[in-house]
C-alpha cells in the first residue's frame, strides 16, 4: 500500500466551494481509479487555505502511471484545479511499521 499526500493551497475565501469540489472529485473520479483504496482530506486550522489530501493506493504505479497517465486525471483536475493557488506538493510514502 502506498500513501499519497498532497498539500493543497487555495485562495482565501474559497474553502466552502473547494470542499464541495474535492468531495465531488474524490467520489466521482478518484474512487473509480485502478488501485484506489481510500481518501481523506484535512483542513488547516492555523492556515485555513491549506488542505492535506491523503489517498491510499494499492501500488505506486496505480497513482503515477494508471491514474496520472489515464483519462481520469484530466477529469479530476478539471474539478479541483481551478481552486489551486499553486501546484500541489505531492509525495508518496510506504508503511514501515
Amino acid at each position: 500500500m502506498i500513501l499519497e499526500i498532497a498539500e493543497i493551497q487555495i485562495p482565501p475565501g474559497q474553502q466552502a466551494a473547494f470542499e464541495v469540489a474535492i468531495a465531488h472529485g474524490i467520489n466521482s473520479v478518484i474512487s473509480q481509479a485502478q488501485g484506489f483504496i481510500s481518501a481523506r482530506v484535512q483542513h488547516g486550522i492555523e492556515s485555513p487555505e491549506r488542505y492535506i489530501l491523503q489517498i491510499e493506493w494499492a501500488s505506486l504505479a496505480d497513482h503515477t502511471e494508471h491514474f496520472r497517465g489515464g483519462p481520469l486525471f484530466p477529469a479530476w483536475r478539471a474539478i479541483v484545479g481551478p481552486f489551486f493557488a499553486q501546484a500541489p506538493r505531492v509525495e508518496h510514502y510506504e508503511l514501515v511499521i
